[in-house]
């Protein structure tokens, strides 16, 4: 179907998550890219549901090894490819340029569409445009709401960094904090960068801005016990993933202070955190919906010509706000990995 032709409805499609079959075994193959390895469904992965052809769908992200939130991402992902008799092929790299070499694999490969994050919109661009040469249905997770539709994408699945940063701040005020140092544990990656500008935005107290290396995480324990010693005055530390506010906390207790910690995302270890007290809240962008609706509109487009949002408006999965109130609903849940 030619962009042009879409419906420029701009109601967002109601989207109902349906509950999969058992998440496929994955067998690792190396990727041609020199980037991280691409895996695929394995002999014991489940032949789907669904009476369509099968198809190939390569899912694309920016995951950084060891980073929890991609495992929920993913399994989202293989549950829609077990219901929709889709072949799933993972591959990921935090390095822009070798993700689009990841994207070029795929496109290589002639697979049947393709699910990517842009965290770095810019160093997809050509790769994405060689997906459309060829034909290829591209759609958009995670990040990248703000580049999603002038890069030709056909959809986007996810949150708007900069609303959910907002949400935040106006979180940190209700709860009494003054001063709030934010920690972006990726230089360049946009979707952080728009989190705590958000936050900056609706916070009535002060906001500062802490760099830090996400792939070590004792450097980004230091580096945050060095901030919360020299400054004293910081009473909340705003992580943008689970990891690091795990690791924050580590950070407040060495750094005998009185911070409290609140983040972005969940995983089973935060929401136990989040009902102990040692973390106040988290935003819950909903990973799981996020692949599992990236992998189902490709099989919804090729099999039934569909546009969620209509090819006009993102699909929102967040952000929702999950502290003492209502964890113990998602912790059920987070502890099957699912959120």
């Amino acid at each position: 179907m030619d962009r042009s032709s879409r419906s420029r409805s701009r109601r967002p499609a109601a989207l109902v998550a349906v509950a999969a079959a058992a998440a496929l075994t994955l067998a690792g193959c190396s990727s041609g890219s020199g980037g991280k390895k691409a895996e695929e469904g394995g002999p014991g992965a489940s032949a789907g549901k669904a009476g369509t052809p099968r198809m190939t769908i390569a899912l694309v992200t920016h995951q950084s090894q060891g980073d929890t939130f991609w495992d929920i991402v993913r399994k989202g992902a293989e549950a829609a490819a077990a219901k929709d008799n889709v072949k799933l092929v993972y591959s990921h790299d935090p390095n822009a340029g070798n993700q689009a070499g990841l994207v070029q694999n795929a496109v290589d490969q002639k697979v049947d569409g393709i699910a990517l994050t842009l965290a770095k919109p810019d160093a997809m661009k050509a790769a994405i445009g060689r997906a459309n040469a060829a034909k290829i249905p591209v759609v958009g997770l995670n990040s990248g709401v703000s580049d999603w539709k002038k890069l030709g994408l056909l959809e986007f699945f996810g949150q708007d960094e900069t609303v959910a940063g907002e949400a935040f701040g106006k979180k940190l005020n209700e709860v009494g904090a003054k001063k709030a140092v934010c920690v972006i544990q990726e230089q360049g990656n946009i979707g952080l960068t728009q989190r705590c500008d958000g936050v900056k935005k609706t916070f009535s107290g002060t906001t500062q801005t802490l760099y830090v290396n996400g792939t070590d995480m004792p450097s980004v324990k230091s580096t945050i016990t060095a901030k919360l010693k020299q400054d004293s005055a910081i009473d909340y530390v705003v992580t943008l993933g689970a990891p690091f506010a795990l690791t924050a906390v580590q950070s407040v207790a060495e750094a005998g202070g009185k911070a409290k910690v609140a983040t972005f995302d969940l995983n089973k270890e935060l929401t136990g955190a989040i009902q102990k007290g040692t973390i106040q809240f988290a935003v819950d962008q909903q990973p799981y919906l996020q692949g599992y609706l990236a992998v189902d509109s490709l099989w919804l487009y090729k099999n039934n010509g569909n546009y969620s949002g209509g090819g006009e408006q993102p699909v929102l999965t967040g952000p929702a706000f999950v502290d003492r109130s209502n964890v113990d609903r998602v912790s059920q849940f987070a502890t099957n990995g699912t959120r």
